[in-house]
């Protein structure tokens, strides 16, 4: 695995906030050499603040339920 596909699995786990403190710095490190990835990190950014202010919401499983059945019929 390339530096690159680590600082991508190191990206998604930030934006979750699931990465370490060791490795945001890893990540940002290789953002500041690799221009690509950063713009690849500005991009994920910016599409992770319009989905929060969207406050997109999912169905309940009840609701899924419901609509499984709804469509069996």
């Amino acid at each position: 695995m390339n530096s690159c596909d680590k600082a991508a699995i190191i990206c998604n786990k930030a934006q979750y906030r699931e990465a370490t403190f060791l490795e945001i710095v890893k990540l940002r490190f290789h953002l500041f050499i690799c221009k690509t990835c950063s713009k690849a990190t500005e991009k994920n950014n910016t599409l992770t603040s319009l989905c929060e202010k969207a406050k997109l919401q999912s169905l309940s499983n009840q609701e899924k339920l419901k609509m499984k059945e709804k469509l069996k019929t």
